[in-house]
């Protein structure tokens, strides 16, 4: 009797130890903690009726490393059940397996969850960049690196990107991250708050993204506003060059907005002084001043007498002599000598003449006949020369 108590005693022991310990599987991810170090392993407590053993080579990749240094008694570590029953009967584990397993389970809710998070740039290759990811290589392409046009990789070299997910394949190792999708959300965001803040008549402050033919787009912050050509200067220009580069940080007008055609109008000019304000001060009609031809048409030619302000000289009033058009004798760039004819100050024009500037040929008989109305006559002024004359 005695017998089958200490029987059924032992049985229940056996069960609850059973019961208490693990079932692992090979392939299998789980928490241990490390009871022994070595040179060569460590000896790690699964809770399986047998502890596991972690080879050096499964616990870190660099083969320099000492054991000791990496891992210490006590500590609590994910391990991969690498085999349950090796050939000497133990449970072979793997740190760097299970420290993989756990990376891609990562990488998985960071994807599903579409989540941004930031990164260090290692390395460039040929059509981007590398950077390490809980250990693995991870691969950001040139096209999303930004959603502006990337013309040197190596700018972004040692640079944090904050960066997402865009490609996931645990099978071929392959990651692939994106920038510039991170970037599309904080440029509509930033529209958002520029089209809800932005209203004509606003001075703002923004960056020369680009030039053209027409005019320069400038970087309000998140949405392109276009300067034309003709609100760049007071002066006339042939290109926007002549006034502002890519990059130039700008202070501009707001002339109109339309959010449904994402437009806005911008003006260089109108935050600068107006050349024309006050320019009947400082111009007279018939006053005498230089300045150089910058436009010539069918009908004269455009001078500008100071930078922004152009008086047109009309073709009558370039010559004495009939031209039959103004590039005959003019050309831009001439200096030239003008006399002020009328100022205009409502619409901003004034009219030249250059001909009133040169000095004409007196007719001496013409100015004999027009002193002859002040009582004095040719036989007056010829009378000397005559006297001795005899005539028959």
């Amino acid at each position: 009797m005695d017998n089958d108590n200490e029987l059924n005693s032992m049985n229940e022991v056996m069960d609850q130890i059973d019961s208490s310990m693990k079932n692992v599987r090979n392939g299998e991810v789980v928490k241990g903690k490390v009871i022994s170090v070595t040179d060569e392993q460590a000896t790690v407590n699964i809770g399986y009726i047998v502890d596991g053993i972690l080879p050096k080579n499964e616990i870190c990749k660099n083969e320099n490393a000492n054991v000791d240094e990496v891992l210490k008694v006590g500590d609590e570590i994910y391990v991969y059940v690498i085999k349950t029953n090796d050939e000497d009967g133990n449970v072979l584990l793997s740190k760097i397996k299970a420290d993989r397993e756990i990376c891609w389970d990562r990488l998985t809710e960071l994807l599903k969850d579409d989540k941004a998070f930031e990164i260090v740039v290692k390395q460039v290759v040929k059509g981007g960049v590398i950077t390490d990811l809980y250990g693995l290589r991870a691969f950001i392409p040139a096209s999303q690196l930004s959603v502006k046009y990337v013309s040197d990789l190596n700018e972004f070299l040692g640079k944090t990107l904050l960066v997402k997910i865009i490609e996931l394949d645990k099978s071929k190792s392959r990651i692939v991250l994106s920038r510039k999708e991170v970037e599309k959300l904080e440029v509509e965001k930033k529209k958002e708050k520029l089209w809800s803040s932005i209203s004509k008549g606003d001075k703002v402050k923004g960056v020369v993204s680009r030039l053209t033919g027409f005019g320069a787009f400038i970087d309000l912050g998140g949405v392109e506003g276009l300067a034309h050509i003709s609100e760049l200067s007071w002066r006339r220009i042939k290109n926007p060059s002549e006034v502002v580069s890519v990059g130039d940080c700008v202070e501009v007008y707001v002339l109109n907005t339309d959010k449904d055609k994402n437009r806005i109008s911008l003006s260089l000019k109108d935050t600068k002084k107006n050349p024309w304000d006050n320019i009947d001060e400082k111009y007279n009609v018939n006053d005498m001043i230089e300045g150089t031809v910058s436009k010539i048409i069918n009908i004269g030619a455009f001078v500008e007498i100071e930078p922004g302000v152009e008086g047109l000289v009309h073709i009558s009033e370039i010559s004495e002599e009939h031209i039959a058009k103004p590039s005959d004798v003019l050309k831009v760039g001439d200096r030239v000598k003008v006399r002020v004819l009328d100022i205009n100050t409502k619409d901003s024009r004034i009219s030249l003449s250059i001909k009133d500037t040169v000095d004409k040929p007196k007719d001496n008989f013409k100015q004999y006949l027009d002193e002859d109305e002040s009582g004095v006559t040719l036989g007056d002024l010829l009378k000397d020369k005559l006297k001795n004359i005899k005539f028959e």
